[in-house]
C-alpha cells in the first residue's frame, strides 16, 4: 500500500525524520512519501494557523488519490482540515489525534495528552469532544515548547516526563499520548523512565498510531462513510 504523509506546514525541517517515524512503523510492504505545503504556515499552533492550512493540505490529499496512492495521513495533532479531506476523496485520510485517542481508550480507564503550548489544550478538548471520548479524557497538558523549538530532545523529554508525571499523580491518568507529531522518538524512552518510576503505563506516539490506523483500514477495506462525509455539491468555487 502507499500512503502519502502531508506534513501540513511550509518548511521542510521535520521531513527527514518523519519520514524515518513512519517507516519504523510502517509494514514492510507499505510505501511512504511525505510532502509539504506549498501555502500556510510554518508550524500549527492556534485554529487561525490550520484555517490558514486547510485548502493546501485538501489539494495535496486530492493529488494523492489522483497519484494513486491508497491512503493519506494528516500529519498534525490538530487534525486539521481531516474532515474537510474526507468529503473530497474517496480514499482514507487520518489525522493523528483521532487515532491516538481510540487507541488510548482501549488501553486504560483514562488518558491524559501532553501537548505543546496551552493555546492548543481547547483545540485538543474539542476534538475529544467531537470524537465521544471526552469522558475519557483525563486531562491535556502542555510543556510550553512551540512546535519549532522541538529539536531539543533532552529538553523536551525531561518537560513531557515531568508533565507525565503530574497527568499520572494528579490527574489520574492510566494512558499518556504525544500532543504533537513534532515529539518524534521518545515514547518508549518515556514510557522505561515512567516504568522506573513505579508507572507502567502506555505512551502513544501519534505517528505511530496513524500509521497502524491507516493500515487497518486499508486491510479491512474500508474508507470513511459517504452518510457521514458527503461529496461537497458541485458549483463555483473559487479556491
Amino acid at each position: 500500500m502507499r500512503i502519502r504523509i502531508i506534513v501540513p506546514i511550509i518548511v521542510d525541517v521535520f521531513n527527514e525524520e518523519v519520514e524515518r517515524e513512519f517507516k519504523t512503523y510502517a509494514s514492510e510492504k507499505t510505501e511512504i512519501e511525505v510532502v509539504n505545503l506549498d501555502r500556510g504556515t510554518a508550524s500549527i499552533e492556534s485554529e487561525f494557523d490550520e484555517a490558514l492550512a486547510a485548502p493546501d493540505i485538501i489539494k495535496k490529499t486530492i493529488e494523492a488519490e489522483k497519484q494513486g496512492f491508497d491512503g493519506a495521513i494528516i500529519d498534525c495533532f490538530g487534525d486539521p482540515a481531516v474532515k474537510a479531506a474526507r468529503e473530497a476523496v474517496d480514499i482514507p485520510v487520518v489525522g493523528a489525534a483521532e487515532p491516538s485517542m481510540l487507541f488510548a481508550c482501549s488501553l486504560g480507564h483514562r488518558f491524559s495528552v501532553v501537548t505543546v503550548l496551552e493555546n492548543v489544550i481547547p483545540m485538543i478538548e474539542n476534538i475529544a469532544k467531537v470524537l465521544g471520548v471526552y469522558d475519557k479524557l483525563a486531562s491535556v497538558r502542555s510543556v510550553d515548547i512551540p512546535v519549532l523549538e522541538l529539536h531539543d530532545k533532552d529538553k523536551l523529554k525531561n518537560a513531557l516526563h515531568d508533565e507525565m508525571l503530574k497527568a499520572i499523580k494528579e490527574d489520574k491518568a492510566h494512558v499518556l499520548i504525544l500532543g504533537c507529531t513534532g515529539m518524534m522518538g521518545l515514547a518508549n524512552d518515556l514510557h522505561n523512565m515512567l516504568k522506573e518510576e513505579g508507572f507502567d503505563v502506555p505512551v502513544i506516539d501519534p505517528a505511530a498510531a496513524s500509521i497502524k490506523f491507516i493500515e487497518a483500514l486499508l486491510g479491512l477495506g474500508v474508507k470513511q462513510s459517504r452518510l457521514t462525509y458527503m461529496k461537497p455539491p458541485e458549483k463555483e468555487r473559487n479556491v
